[in-house]
């Protein structure tokens, strides 16, 4: 298994990538978008985490408290799950009681300090998955994502290649 957060079909393009190796990954390709566009999954995901290492480091952690789940739901997750994960655990090691302690105001800075999107092409390619993500994945039709956005079917779809994003 190989993954990769670059769009490699346009490093062939561009001739910094090779094909051959392409062709050798690609066998069966799954597209999966960044945990900050998949807030549902953040509580399933801490309390497995949470549970996972309770029961590697010998300690009863019980409950997630409403402020710190909130608070893990807010931030933007710049490494993606590996980076909950590894704050999970780092919890749980700090942890006395049996309520999951994790450092707010930490996390709250680090929120403050995220980078918004660098580029024009990045600010649209995440609010073309934004408004995917609210028209369910529907591309085209009346409550699609393209007349959401103010454009044709056909146009939204050439943007959505160039900017590789999948539904």
């Amino acid at each position: 298994m190989a993954a990769t957060n670059r769009d490699l079909a346009q490093m062939i393009a561009d001739r910094e990538f090779r094909s051959d190796l392409y062709y050798r990954l690609s066998v069966f390709p799954l597209s999966l978008p960044p945990l900050r566009e998949r807030t549902a999954d953040i509580p399933k995901l801490v309390r497995y985490f949470t549970q996972k290492y309770a029961r590697r480091m010998n300690k009863r952690v019980e409950s997630i408290p409403t402020e710190t789940m909130e608070a893990l739901a807010a931030y933007a997750w710049p490494g993606n799950v590996r980076e909950l994960e590894n704050l999970i655990e780092r919890a749980v090691i700090l942890t006395r009681g049996a309520s999951l302690e994790i450092p707010l105001a930490e996390l709250r800075a680090a929120t403050s300090d995220v980078a918004t999107p660098v580029t024009l092409e990045d600010a649209e390619r995440d609010h073309i998955r934004r408004v995917l993500e609210q028209a369910h994945g529907v591309v085209g039709g009346p409550n699609g994502a393209a007349a959401r956005l103010g454009m044709k079917r056909t146009t939204l779809q050439s943007k959505m290649k160039k900017l590789g994003i999948g539904r």
